[in-house]
């Protein structure tokens, strides 16, 4: 897989997910400014890949601050911080990875080092984030593989790939690593509208690693599911309440419905840093609502007549009891997960205590 973010010394450098699949064009950001608008405009999205661009993009802009001393350096840290925080609302990674950096900076004071100091601490924060990153990914898709069925017929809605993460991925994640381990895997990718980020991005990263993929638009999955076709269903997450309940693409409460119709696993891939426990439940998650452009324009071309009106939330919630289980790099989490998710919180402090 190309990688979807990382850090040169002087710039940001990520790939243009607006432009997949019919070009491969990396965007420079040198400034976090510039970062923040290629965050709200998605040249980079995905709840994961998103946290590790904001990390990224605040220790890009604190390596550029010209100040000298710890308290002007902080005051541009908090701006810089907020800069990022007014992007995109719904994914707690973002927020997440934000909250990393502060605590990062509070240390670096307590510490008393220098500016040039705290410089590289930022840094070094931000690479954590990013590895850390993929190599949840890899543990969630170890996890998952394990449930996926021998012959697997899989939907997925959206985009929860290497692209939505800073590498291979989290619902993806979770088809690779059933193929890793000798599964017969068949995908079908949901369109995903508006944006179409399941043909355009998943069907692509799919695609490239010679997983056999099927492009369908979001309203055939019931028929599929009902022909029998689908036998497995994983998706991605913005932000996970404490009791379960998950904010994702919208449309993915319509497939987690289906499949509690047609008896269908339906499992969500998540790292824990997508899990909000100070979120008690769906009802407190902020949705956004983006462009009306987006659903009456598709590819500059204008299908809906002028003076329609438009609906849409990039998000909707999935209730905690349509979920079969929450696949994190602790392992899967099950009802009733208000327990199962505090647990697994207390498990990667355990983990952090041992390896630390």
């Amino acid at each position: 897989m190309l990688p979807t973010i990382a850090r040169e010394a002087d710039a940001i450098v990520m790939i243009d997910q607006r432009k997949l699949p019919a070009e491969e064009v990396y965007v420079r950001c040198c400034t976090a400014a510039e970062v923040a608008r290629a965050i709200k405009t998605m040249v980079i999205r995905g709840a994961p890949a998103i946290g590790v661009a904001a990390a990224m993009g605040i220790a890009l802009g604190m390596r550029n601050s010209k100040a000298t001393g710890t308290q002007k350096f902080a005051a541009e840290f908090a701006k810089a911080c907020d800069l990022m925080a007014g992007t995109r609302p719904t994914a707690v990674n973002l927020f997440w990875a934000i909250d990393r950096m502060k605590r990062a900076l509070a240390a670096a004071v307590q510490a008393g080092e220098s500016v040039e100091q705290v410089k590289d601490r930022l840094d070094r924060e931000a690479q954590a984030i990013h590895d850390e990153d993929v190599a949840s990914c890899r543990a969630m898709g170890a996890f998952g593989a394990e449930v996926v069925p021998v012959d697997a017929r899989i939907l997925t809605h959206c985009n929860a790939g290497a692209l939505a993460t800073a590498g291979y991925g989290t619902a993806l994640g979770v088809i690779r690593g059933a193929v890793e381990q000798g599964k017969r895997v068949v995908v079908f990718a949901d369109e995903t509208r508006p944006l179409l980020q399941g043909a355009r991005l998943t069907a692509w990263e799919l695609v490239k690693d010679g997983i056999q993929t099927t492009v369908i638009t979001d309203n055939m999955a019931g028929a599929l599911m009902r022909q029998g076709g689908v036998n497995f269903v994983v998706v991605g997450a913005d932000r996970i309440a404490r009791n379960g309940d998950t904010a994702n693409k919208i449309g993915t409460y319509g497939v987690a419905v289906l499949a509690r119709e047609h008896k269908i696993p339906f499992y969500v891939a998540a790292p824990l840093s997508t899990i909000d426990l100070n979120t008690p439940d769906g009802s407190r998650i902020p949705i956004e609502e983006r462009s009306a452009k987006e659903v009456t324009h598709v590819g500059g071309a204008q299908l809906a007549p002028p003076g329609a009106l438009v609906w849409n939330p990039a998000f909707d919630i999935t209730p905690h009891h349509l979920i079969t289980g929450i696949i994190t790099e602790r392992g899967i989490c099950r009802p009733p997960y208000i327990e199962s998710l505090a647990r697994a919180f207390e498990d990667e402090k355990r983990y952090h205590g041992v390896h630390g």
